[in-house]
């Protein structure tokens, strides 16, 4: 609220300046040139409000998305930029923001001064504030779901790739290691059933090699299944698991899990999975001497959140990079309406955070 005063106090002289001698001097056209300087203003002004309420309330107000027709004359351009809706927006919050900044800035005095009003009004003034900001600042309600529905079909077209890289690789894998072995196997016992009578040495060399191949088979086919789905999972939840991860890791890694209620089994899974290929890249590629995992659950608003981060004392450097094994795990949470992001400055340390929601 101290801060804001300001910031609201140069928002009301500009716009009423600006508006003013605008309207004032059209007559002689240099209004134009003063309107549409007031326009880039409000733009601005609504902008650093924005990042103010993120900075100081934590709360993210999307920006809308202003499709203007860029297609006619200058004139034609700025009188549409002019008359939008959300210009108009903009500056209903800055003036009627700059009476309740005047009427926050001694509240906020009072609440240092005053314990209990600190405690008890300001956050319910801090509330009315955001959902008047929400409301003229943010997106209107087609904005909204015109996003959604666009990030709906992004993370479905997302989805449908991983499934497809997914189907791949059980292919591969069936193909190259499980067939093979099967393969093998019937071989071994056909030149088995062929030396069984004259030679029955050789043929017993070879049941025992072919009985050798199918126990081989059968391990790969249980590390495929433990790929898709793996049953410590499903059984124990995803602290077992993870430890299962770790255990498993050749590098040392501290794993902390406070995940109550049991999520649903898909984000088990993907954050199995991306807890699973973050400590594999972190054995092969980061250099590091250990590693931490940790995964907990956040309640929202909107909904909650399993949040896993996976950090390491490596050299750094790492990214998604277009088909690279991150961007397949980014692709991943996205089929749940996840998000992943990967922070690696060069010399580390390197922070792998994916936040899973349990409703979409």
């Amino acid at each position: 609220m101290l801060a804001g005063f300001p910031l609201s106090v140069l928002a009301f002289i500009l716009i009423v300046t600006l508006f003013s001698a605008g309207v004032s001097t059209l007559v002689v056209w240099i209004g134009l040139a003063v309107l549409l300087l007031l326009t880039k203003v409000v733009s601005w002004l609504a902008g650093a409000n924005r990042r103010l309420i993120r900075g100081m309330l934590n709360v993210h107000i999307p920006t809308p998305q202003i499709e203007l027709d860029e297609t006619g004359s200058f004139w034609r351009r700025y009188l549409n930029r002019l008359i939008n809706p959300q210009m108009w927006r903009n500056i209903a919050y800055l003036m009627l923001s700059f009476p309740l900044h005047v009427f926050e800035l001694p509240m906020a005095i009072v609440g240092i001064v005053i314990l209990p009003v600190g405690v008890f009004v300001l956050p319910v003034i801090a509330a009315l504030h955001i959902m008047l900001a929400k409301a003229l600042l943010g997106p209107n309600t087609n904005e909204q779901l015109t996003q959604k529905a666009e990030h709906l079909q992004a993370s479905r077209a997302r989805g449908v790739d991983a499934a497809e890289a997914e189907r791949r690789r059980i292919e591969r894998d069936l193909h190259d290691g499980a067939q093979q072995r099967l393969v093998a196997v019937a071989m071994g016992l056909g030149r088995a059933k062929n030396k069984l009578e004259a030679d029955p040495d050789t043929a017993r060399a070879l049941i025992d090699e072919a009985h050798a191949d199918a126990k081989l088979a059968v391990a790969e086919l249980r590390d495929l299944a433990r790929g898709i789905y793996p049953a410590v999972l499903g059984d124990r939840g995803l602290d077992a698991a993870l430890s299962s991860l770790a255990a498993k890791c050749p590098i040392p890694v501290e794993v902390h899990v406070a995940i109550e209620p049991r999520p649903p089994a898909a984000v088990e899974s993907t954050a199995y999975f991306i807890v699973g290929e973050s400590l594999t890249n972190v054995a092969k590629h980061s250099g590091a001497t250990e590693a931490k995992v940790n995964a907990w659950r956040e309640e929202r608003p909107s909904g909650d959140l399993v949040v896993v981060e996976i950090t390491d004392d490596g050299h750094g450097g790492a990214s998604m990079r277009s088909g690279g094994g991150l961007s397949g795990l980014a692709d991943r949470a996205a089929t749940i309406d996840g998000v992943m992001t990967v922070v690696s400055p060069i010399g580390g340390p390197t922070v792998i955070r994916a936040d899973l929601p349990c409703t979409w």
